[in-house]
């Protein structure tokens, strides 16, 4: 920082273990990842090619070469997982990561509905060759799960190989860990955060009010997902209350206002 300021959060260094920033890529063009990567590589550490939208977007093996070259983490959204083997193609799945040498991977649930058995078996058989995270939670608003289901799974899925797991909100921000509204679903976040290592869980967190409240609540090195590329400068700034929503968050309470 060019003019340092005193009571601003420190973050650790890539690669983190905490404060990870996971960004999703809704299919941007080559010249927007560069321009992405040109402001925003030192605090993204994930960048998620969401959905499908690997098989759809022109360049997109370019882009994971620009999002290597600036020191993140590329990978494909679950629901292709998820695509491949609602299909039976688990075998051409593993295929498609070997031969664009994607190491991260995600375990999804969230579309196709599979007996968890199943899934924490991709998440051995893919923890074997590489990185996985594993995601938490149905896209679907008719399919809830109570918090000690929530707990159940993430544990499970850690045991099972998953680095992180990811607690689902979809990119609206309005399932999962979040009520219809956006609000935050306080009683599962917490029931999540008491039993979870808050290491180990990635909240995805759209929208403002969504981080403002994670960074409020947790602290600066907290987990985020499902960011918007041009949310990634003011995210940060709110992970250093550099923005009204946390402005005060990391000040002395002695601090006088006044002056």
């Amino acid at each position: 920082m060019k003019h340092e300021l005193p009571f601003i959060p420190q973050r650790p260094a890539k690669p983190r273990k905490s404060g990870i920033t996971m960004v999703m890529d809704k299919g941007l063009s080559i010249r927007a990842a560069e321009d992405f990567m040109s402001v925003g590589s030192e605090y993204t550490d994930m960048v998620k090619m969401g959905f499908g939208t690997s098989l759809l977007t022109p360049g997109f093996e370019r882009k994971l070469e620009i999002y290597r070259e600036a020191g993140c983490m590329p990978y494909f959204g679950g629901t292709l997982f998820e695509a491949f083997v609602i299909r039976k193609m688990f075998r051409e799945y593993v295929e498609l990561l070997d031969k664009y040498k994607v190491e991260l991977v995600e375990v999804s649930d969230g579309s196709y509905e599979m007996d968890h058995k199943r899934k924490l078996e991709y998440i051995r058989i893919l923890a074997s060759r590489g990185i996985v995270i594993s995601e938490v939670g149905s896209k679907k608003k008719d399919v809830v799960y109570s918090p000690a289901e929530w707990v159940l799974m993430m544990k499970s899925e850690l045991a099972a190989g998953s680095l992180k797991v990811i607690a689902e909100a979809r990119e609206s921000g309005t399932i999962g860990i979040y009520n219809e509204d956006g609000s935050v679903n306080m009683a599962l976040i917490e029931t999540i955060s008491d039993h979870v290592s808050l290491e180990n869980v990635i909240w995805e967190a759209p929208l403002k009010s969504q981080q403002a409240w994670f960074i409020r609540h947790f602290g600066a090195n907290v987990n985020l997902g499902n960011i918007a590329p041009e949310e990634i400068i003011p995210l940060e700034s709110l992970r250093r209350g550099l923005r009204g929503d946390t402005f005060f968050q990391f000040l002395p309470d002695d601090i006088d206002e006044s002056k």
